[in-house]
């Protein structure tokens, strides 16, 4: 069955590009008769915060959508990710990475071919991974492209794809190749939560059952790791439709910060949801 999902993170309150991207996926699971599950991706303790989860719940119902039940949210499920890391550091597919944000930039700026080396560092030697975990030194688990090859065979790593029932930043659809090293090793488990973005919203998809993935072009560069994660973990590939992004009169994107375009602050501006949805371009009927 037809199945795709609205997966927002609680940093802030909804937007109108928000709006235009939960109505672009229910108002396709509604068409198809098939099921719209809302996701609340709240791995970030830092930015998440539970007023933005409630606000997300009351804008989405403000705009007359509806979703299965329960919602998930990713923070109640840190084991569930855990377990994925420890079948995939059990194949050898992941090292540790005790490198912080600015050794990796500084890294960059000294590679002699380029960034994709610097974003590819590699584990540290066995000396210095020892010492490191012996001070106590958090670390991160990044995905080895190396040994991911290896693991997959030049036959599927070369032969990997997706389909794009929408359209890619500069139009890209149809089957579309996938370069499984565009995203370099990427990090798997952050220090701080033990998952990153890219496993957490795969695996979900996976135990969800998500048919069709629609989400905005500015996500359309994470389709390729994603895809990566899905083959090495025998998740089904989904179909993605990516969407165009809404800006603004001033040509700007819309953005969590702008609290006039909030949901909430348009409601109390008196808009209503279905001027709203009228000038989104979707009927009160769906």
């Amino acid at each position: 069955m037809f199945a795709t999902r609205f997966a927002p993170s609680p940093t802030g309150r909804l937007h109108k590009g928000h709006a235009f991207s939960t109505l672009t996926a229910w108002s396709a699971a509604k068409a198809a008769g098939g099921r719209f599950v809302l996701r609340i991706e709240d791995i970030d303790p830092t930015r998440c915060r539970p007023e933005y989860v409630a606000g997300i719940l009351e804008d989405l119902a403000w705009l007359g959508l509806d979703w299965e039940a329960p919602v998930r949210r990713q923070s109640d499920h840190l084991d569930d990710y855990a377990a994925v890391i420890e079948r995939l550091r059990a194949r050898e597919l992941l090292y540790r990475c005790f490198r912080t944000r600015k050794d990796i930039l500084n890294a960059i700026g000294d590679a002699p071919h380029g960034a994709m080396e610097a974003v590819r560092p590699g584990p540290h030697s066995a000396q210095e991974e020892a010492r490191l975990l012996a001070s106590g030194a958090p670390f991160a688990w990044r995905l080895s492209l190396d040994r991911a090859r290896d693991a997959l065979g030049e036959a599927v790593w070369n032969g990997m794809t997706f389909v794009e029932e929408g359209e890619g930043p500069d139009g890209e659809t149809g089957p579309l190749p996938v370069d499984p090293a565009a995203a370099g090793d990427v990090v798997l488990a952050r220090k701080d939560t033990g998952v990153a973005y890219h496993l957490a919203v795969t695996h979900d998809d996976a135990l969800q059952g998500v048919t069709h993935v629609i989400r905005g072009q500015d996500l359309f560069a994470a389709t390729p790791v994603q895809r990566l994660i899905q083959t090495l973990m025998g998740w089904p590939a989904p179909t993605y439709r990516h969407h165009r992004l809404l800006a603004g009169p001033d040509g700007r994107r819309y953005a969590k910060r702008d609290r006039s375009v909030t949901l909430a602050e348009l409601r109390a501006g008196g808009l209503t949801a279905e001027a709203l949805r009228d000038e989104l371009g979707f009927s009160c009927g769906g």
